[in-house]
C-alpha cells in the first residue's frame, strides 16, 4: 500500500500533497457551508445565498484568481533564475487594490439594481458581496506568490483556515438560530481575510530581495487571462444564473440545480490542489528548458483528471437525487440521474479545459486560451437559447460548452505546436515549447 500511495504521488507535481489537506478541508466547507444554509433558511433564503455563493465562485474568481496564476507563473520562473519575489509583491499589491477597488464602485454604484434583479431588494446581500469579493482580493494575491516560490505548507494551511473557519461560522450561525441569508453570505467574507492574515508572515519571509519587474511584464497578459477566466466561470456556473434568469419564481429548480451541481462538481475541489503546483512544476521546466518534463507532467494530469472524473462522477450519478435530498434538504425531485450524469460529464471536460489552459498560458498564449473559452461561452449560450425545459437546456448547455472548450485547446496546441503530440507521448525529436520574453528556451 505504501509503496502504492508513493507511486501516485510521484505522478503529481511537486507541492500536490502539501496543498490537498487544505484543499479537502475548503472543499468539504462548501458542501457544509451551503447544507446548513439549505437546512437552516427559507426555500427563498437559500435561494439568496446560493445566488450569491454562485456569483462569488464566477465572477470572484473570474477577476481574481487570474492574479494568482500570473504571479505563480512569473514568481516561479524567477525563482528558477535566481530571483526574489518581493518586487513583484509589492507590484501585485497595488495592482491587486486597485482592481478590487473598481469592482467595489461598481456594485456601490449599482447596489439597487443588483439588489433588486438577485437578491430580492436586499441591499445587505450586495455589501455582503463586496466583502466576499474582499477576501478573494487578498487571498489570491498571496496564494499566488505562495505557489510561485514553492511555499505550498503555508499554501496548504491558508485553504484549510479559510474552509475551518467556514465550517465553523456555519455551524455557528445554524445553533445560534440564524435563519439569515445575510448571515450565512458574510461567512464567505470573513473566512478568507482571517486564513490571510494567518499565512502573511510566512509570505513576507519567503518573499526575498530581487530585480524590478515592470508594470509591461506583470500586467501584459493579465487582461486576456481575466477575460478567459470569467468565460470560463460563465461556462461552470451559468446553470444557476440563467435558472435565476428564465424562472426567477422557481426557487426549487434554483436551489435543487445549486446542490447538484456542487454535488457534480467534487472532483474540481479536489483537482483545485493540483492547479497550483501543476502551474508551478510546468513553468519551472519550460524556464529550465526542460521539455521532456514539461510534457511528462502534462501527460500525467491528463490520466489523473480523467480519473477523478470516474471517481466523482459514477456516485454523483447513481446517488445524485438522493444525496442532494439528504445534504442540501431539497424535496422536489425535480433532477434525476441522467440530469447528474450530464453534469459530471461537464466537469470532467471542464477539468481538462483547466489543463490545457494552463499549458497555453505558460506559452503566453493567453489569446489562444481566451478563444477556446469564448467558443465554448458561444455553444453554451446558443444551447441555452433553444426552446424547451429550462432545467434540460441549462444542464446539457454546461455539458456541450465545457466539452467544445476542451476541442478548441487541442486545436488551438495542435495549430500552435504541430509536435506537440508527439512529444506528449514523448517521442518527439523536435522542439515543442516556445520561449517566452525573459526565460530560458525550450526550443521555438
Amino acid at each position: 500500500m505504501k509503496a502504492l500511495l508513493n507511486k501516485a504521488s510521484a505522478a503529481l507535481p511537486p507541492g500536490t500533497v502539501a496543498v490537498a489537506g487544505g484543499t479537502v478541508v475548503l472543499g468539504a466547507a462548501s458542501y457544509v457551508h451551503l447544507g446548513v444554509a439549505g437546512h437552516s433558511l427559507s426555500e427563498a433564503g437559500y435561494a439568496s445565498v446560493s445566488v450569491l455563493w454562485t456569483i462569488v465562485m464566477s465572477l470572484g474568481i473570474g477577476i481574481f484568481f487570474p492574479l494568482e496564476q500570473e504571479l505563480t507563473r512569473l514568481v516561479s520562473a524567477r525563482a528558477v533564475l535566481g530571483q526574489g519575489a518581493a518586487p513583484v509583491l509589492r507590484r501585485a499589491t497595488l495592482l491587486t487594490a486597485g482592481v478590487l477597488g473598481t469592482t467595489l464602485l461598481v456594485l456601490v454604484a449599482a447596489a439597487g439594481p443588483i439588489a433588486d434583479l438577485l437578491f430580492q431588494g436586499d441591499r445587505g446581500l450586495v455589501a455582503a458581496l463586496g466583502g466576499a469579493f474582499t477576501g478573494m482580493a487578498v487571498c489570491y494575491l498571496t496564494r499566488g506568490v505562495l505557489a510561485g516560490l514553492g511555499r505550498f505548507g503555508a499554501y496548504g494551511t491558508q485553504l484549510a483556515v479559510d474552509g475551518g473557519l467556514r465550517i465553523v461560522l456555519a455551524f455557528g450561525c445554524a445553533v445560534a438560530g440564524l435563519h439569515s441569508a445575510l448571515a450565512f453570505s458574510l461567512v464567505l467574507a470573513f473566512a478568507p481575510v482571517v486564513a490571510t492574515l494567518v499565512t502573511l508572515p510566512a509570505l513576507l519571509r519567503a518573499a526575498g530581495p530581487g530585480e524590478p519587474i515592470a508594470w509591461r511584464e506583470l500586467c501584459g497578459g493579465l487582461g486576456l487571462l481575466v477575460c478567459a477566466t470569467l468565460l470560463s466561470q460563465l461556462v461552470v456556473n451559468a446553470a444557476v444564473m440563467s435558472t435565476k434568469l428564465l424562472a426567477p419564481a422557481d426557487s426549487a429548480l434554483i436551489a435543487a440545480l445549486m446542490s447538484a451541481l456542487v454535488l457534480a462538481r467534487v472532483p474540481l475541489f479536489v483537482f483545485g490542489s493540483l492547479q497550483a503546483s501543476l502551474l508551478s512544476g510546468l513553468t519551472a521546466a519550460f524556464t529550465a528548458g526542460d521539455r521532456a518534463a514539461f510534457w511528462a507532467m502534462l501527460r500525467r494530469i491528463a490520466l489523473v483528471v480523467g480519473a477523478l472524473g470516474l471517481l466523482g462522477g459514477v456516485p454523483a450519478t447513481a446517488l445524485g437525487p438522493w444525496l442532494i435530498e439528504v445534504l442540501f434538504g431539497v424535496q422536489d425531485p425535480v433532477l434525476g440521474r441522467f440530469d447528474f450524469f450530464l453534469m459530471s460529464a461537464g466537469t470532467v471536460a471542464y477539468m481538462f479545459a483547466m489543463v490545457l489552459g494552463q499549458a497555453l498560458m505558460v506559452f503566453e498564449r493567453h489569446h489562444l486560451q481566451l478563444l477556446s473559452w469564448a467558443a465554448g461561452t458561444a455553444v453554451l449560450v446558443g444551447v441555452t437559447a433553444l426552446p424547451g425545459e429550462v432545467s434540460v437546456r441549462v444542464i446539457v448547455a454546461y455539458a456541450l460548452g465545457s466539452t467544445a472548450t476542451v476541442l478548441a485547446m487541442l486545436a488551438s496546441l495542435r495549430l500552435s505546436f504541430p509536435g506537440a503530440t508527439a512529444a506528449a507521448g514523448g517521442t518527439s525529436r523536435q522542439p515543442a515549447v516556445a520561449s517566452g520574453p525573459g526565460v530560458g528556451a525550450v526550443g521555438k
